[in-house]
């Protein structure tokens, strides 16, 4: 139910499709996982282009993330706070115990009350997700909210979380804290503290539980500060406005490296390109590997029309982490502006490979297909976006338009076929959970 709520979500909704953040996103996730009490690590993830505050962990393992978050949580074990009590959420079973408190509720019930919840994340009415559910779900807008004791649970698992996993606990309260006073007065409030009221008591709670675990740990980190950059770069009204914030962070502080970073992206993006490159140059001598700044010097060379130079970096950034995600979408983009569709879409099927469940790749698999002329091969994959975004009818569609191409290979079209009886499997599914 889960997974398939989160095919229509994607259908419904805006999402980052930033190869960086995703990456970053998902080894936080997956690390808070490794030391937490959830059994099944099988996650899948998806990032949403909103700048309010929230997160959520619904059953099938689907982790959802706001942009919103990076923009709140001003240090990663704030971030990771969030992110452990939601996890808590999944361990505990509390959607499912709130289900089997309702006297074992029918599967329509079931997945009216999931469709809130996802409808929630969205952020409501405005994302049009909510048209989706039943008319049931309506009904039970009040056990969306997790009870008293849950978020108790949530609250303590999730501080033991992330003490096992190297973060200081202390962010937790901190974030709760900080929010709580900046919406204090606030007549509409995040989702997030709509659906996790903070209280006074749930601070000085999860205050006390922290102070239990030594202080330090794992409270921040550059790579948590670079990812929050490119968020702000994002979420800004215009690469201007970025780069003014970013060098007043500088002016007042020389050596916040993350500013830098910041302020290198809005001025690529703006196209001065000899000061992004000077910012650039510093951040890369003392650290030559990092993955964040060399994919910024490769925007710019980009920009600057240096594709060998991009290329050059591309490929010994690959020597070094053969099989990243981020740094392969960029070889890949590379390629196609290289006029090398065949090489970029032979990148994208072993990264498409790798990563089944992510519609933004399929998008790129697509498209590269579609310029080498692998015509069938561009209804395959436009056929797992679709899937993956909730529109089953169009996946389907394009099956059957790829079995026409492919009908004098009869093992092709086989296994074409195959995978467009999953896909009808899978709408039934769907269909089933709507009545």
């Amino acid at each position: 139910m889960g997974r398939a709520w989160l095919s229509m979500l994607r259908g419904q909704v805006s999402t980052l499709s930033d190869p960086l953040l995703k990456q970053y996103v998902e080894s936080s996730v997956y690390k808070l996982a490794e030391n937490s009490q959830v059994q099944d690590h099988r996650l899948v993830f998806i990032l949403l282009k909103d700048p309010q505050i929230n997160a959520f962990a619904a059953p099938g393992g689907v982790i959802g993330v706001n942009g919103g978050l990076f923009l709140y949580a001003q240090k990663e074990d704030e971030y990771a706070g969030v992110l452990a009590h939601e996890l808590a959420h999944l361990s505990q079973r509390h959607f499912a115990r709130g289900v089997e408190n309702q006297q074992r509720m029918q599967l329509p019930l079931m997945a009216a009350m999931l469709a809130g919840i996802v409808a929630a994340a969205a952020g409501g009415g405005d994302a049009g997700i909510a048209a989706i559910a039943s008319t049931q779900a309506a009904a039970i807008q009040s056990q969306l909210r997790f009870s008293r004791q849950n978020e108790q649970e949530a609250d303590r698992i999730g501080i033991l979380t992330l003490a096992k996993a190297g973060y200081d606990p202390r962010g937790m309260p901190e974030m709760f804290s900080r929010l709580a006073k900046q919406y204090r007065y606030d007549q509409k409030p995040p989702e997030f503290l709509l659906t996790h009221p903070v209280t006074e008591d749930r601070i000085a709670d999860t205050r006390n539980r922290a102070e239990q675990y030594p202080a330090g740990g794992l409270d921040d980190s550059l790579t948590y500060q670079l990812m929050r950059a490119r968020v702000q770069l994002m979420f800004e009204e215009t690469p201007g406005i970025a780069v003014k914030r970013f060098r007043a962070m500088l002016n007042e502080n020389p050596k916040l490296d993350a500013a830098r970073y910041g302020l290198a992206l809005g001025l690529t993006r703006l196209g001065q390109l000899n000061e992004a490159r000077d910012l650039l140059k510093p951040l890369l001598t003392a650290s030559p590997h990092n993955i964040a700044y060399n994919l910024a010097q490769v925007e710019l060379d980009i920009t600057n029309n240096r594709l060998q130079d991009a290329e050059q970096r591309t490929l010994k950034m690959l020597e070094i982490y053969p099989d990243d995600f981020a740094v392969n979408m960029a070889q890949a983009d590379l390629l196609v502006k290289l006029n090398k569709p065949k090489e970029a879409s032979a990148l994208l099927e072993k990264i498409a490979h790798n990563r089944p469940l992510d519609p933004d790749v399929w998008y790129r698999v697509a498209e590269t297909r579609g310029q080498a002329g692998e015509l069938i091969g561009v209804h395959q994959a436009r056929a797992e976006y679709f899937a993956l975004t909730g529109d089953y009818d169009q996946a389907i569609q394009q099956l059957s338009f790829a079995k026409q191409r492919a009908a004098t290979n009869f093992q092709l079209a086989a296994r074409i076929d195959a995978r467009q009886q999953e896909f009808i499997s899978q709408k039934r599914a769907a269909e089933q959970l709507l009545k």
